[in-house]
């Protein structure tokens, strides 16, 4: 059996970015580090404990932009919400604009794509009630 160990992002500014997780999706700071490599390290949890960890570029290294879109790799990853189209506006308030959606499926799940800081794509999942 595997477990998920965490997640990884990389952004140029890991601490601004960590704390728009902290208001927006209720993760929590454990660590802040710099690490030999140069990198600051920003240790967070999710709300349901998953380790969410945000980083900065290595010494010497420059991180080109990515983009909200479908990509190849780590596509986008999800959070369940109650009331996606509340979500939709105060997630725009705090600039993660809507990029994709909303859906519904027939069973009456909806669902959308959220751009986050350092373009992070996030989908917001609504289920039936």
């Amino acid at each position: 059996m595997y477990k998920l160990n965490h997640i990884h992002l990389k952004s140029n500014d890991p601490m601004k970015a960590a704390i728009w997780w902290v208001d927006n999706f209720g993760f929590e700071i454990v660590d802040d580090s710099t690490r030999e490599t140069g990198d600051r390290f920003v240790k967070c949890r999710s709300a349901n404990g998953v380790p969410v960890n945000i980083s900065g570029p290595l010494d010497g290294q420059t991180l080109v932009e990515s983009d909200s879109g479908p990509n190849l790799g780590l596509e986008h990853f999800g959070f369940d919400v109650e009331d996606i189209d509340a979500e939709l506006v105060r997630l725009a308030a705090v600039g993660a604009p809507l990029v994709d959606g909303p859906n519904e499926l027939p069973d009456g799940t909806r669902f959308c794509w959220v751009a986050a800081p350092d373009n992070v794509r996030v989908e917001l999942i609504q289920w039936p009630s």
